[in-house]
């Protein structure tokens, strides 16, 4: 198992440096300048080329492209972002309180999911074509039906007009107070965690549907087996691969992916700050968010991977 995760940890690292160079060359094949378009936004009308030429200096887009990429990758290996190149500020500083955030707002909606889906996948597949299945199917699709910033919006209605309350709209950190934080970022967490808990109830009814017709599973039967035995010890197991899948992939959307739902509960997380970036042509601060969230999905496949190993020891022997 210990060389199983080392290899797998390994193939991490080419794969990073392969997103990095590749969102390096294709912003860097966008036709605007990021030094034209800010003063083009009015920070500085009828410059001279002097004053370009000197802020492009400054920000070092006049060194060659390999050159820059070196000194970024460089920079990288010392956990230094860079700068802003429209702010002048930190990137870290910028990525720190959003991806605080967005972390947890993406934990607490996949919490919600497996909380949701799991479960309810369970009893679909058990109770197949009945009106429990049919329940769980009707509720599965119209999580796939409804937006999460729909529901959002309904949710906020909701408690203004049957309760006169809104959700608290100042995002307060954890570690300052824990309550107000969770009354702000439970809603939003229940609005996302619906949304996606829909696709992985699906799935974990269909895989468990696959399972429970396998012969292992008829013959434990046969064996007069509790059938609680036999779900926690044989089919569980095997049934969990796509949905661990399913669910890894969709915490590391959550990440960068709720820019709507985050406007609507009125939260800066890294979804608008992705938006405000591209909208600026701020290079490095888009390569450092592109570079964040897919880091974010190479480490949950990599936490996948070892799941996989763990649930099924026949894929670690390979």
């Amino acid at each position: 198992m210990g060389r199983y995760i080392i290899k797998r940890f390994l193939l991490m690292i080419p794969t990073l440096l392969g997103v990095a160079a590749l969102i390096f060359i294709l912003l860097r094949v966008i036709p605007v300048d990021v030094v034209e378009a800010k003063f083009m936004a009015g920070e500085g009308q009828g410059v001279s080329a002097a004053v370009i030429a000197s802020e492009r200096a400054k920000l070092g887009l006049d060194k060659p492209v390999w050159l820059q990429f070196v000194i970024w990758v460089w920079a990288l290996l010392h956990l230094d972002l860079g700068t802003s190149m429209w702010t002048g500020a930190p990137i870290t500083e910028e990525i720190k309180l959003r991806f605080a955030l967005s972390l947890q707002l993406a934990l607490m909606a996949t919490l919600v999911v497996i909380v949701l889906a799991i479960p309810l996948g369970i009893i679909a597949a058990l109770k197949q074509d009945t009106w429990v299945d049919y329940a769980v199917r009707v509720f599965s699709i119209a999580g796939l039906a409804v937006p999460s910033f729909w529901l959002g919006i309904l949710m906020i209605l909701g408690f203004l007009i049957v309760f006169k309350w809104l959700p608290p709209m100042v995002y307060t950190p954890f570690w300052v107070d824990p309550w107000q934080n969770l009354a702000q970022l439970i809603w939003p967490a229940l609005a996302v965690g619906y949304r996606f808990s829909a696709v992985a109830t699906r799935m974990t009814r269909s895989s468990m549907l696959e399972v429970l017709r396998e012969d292992y599973i008829r013959t434990a039967r046969a064996k007069g087996l509790w059938l609680k035995l036999i779900l926690v010890r044989h089919a569980l197991k095997n049934a969990m691969l796509p949905v661990v899948t399913v669910i890894g992939l969709e915490f590391a959307f959550l990440l960068g992916g709720l820019v709507v739902t985050e406007q609507v509960f009125n939260l800066n997380g890294l979804g608008l700050l992705f938006v405000q970036a591209i909208a600026r042509r701020d290079y490095t601060l888009t390569q450092a968010l592109v570079l964040v969230v897919a880091s974010a999905f190479i480490f949950m496949n990599f936490l996948m991977d070892v799941m996989y190993a763990w649930l099924d020891p026949r894929i670690r022997y390979r």
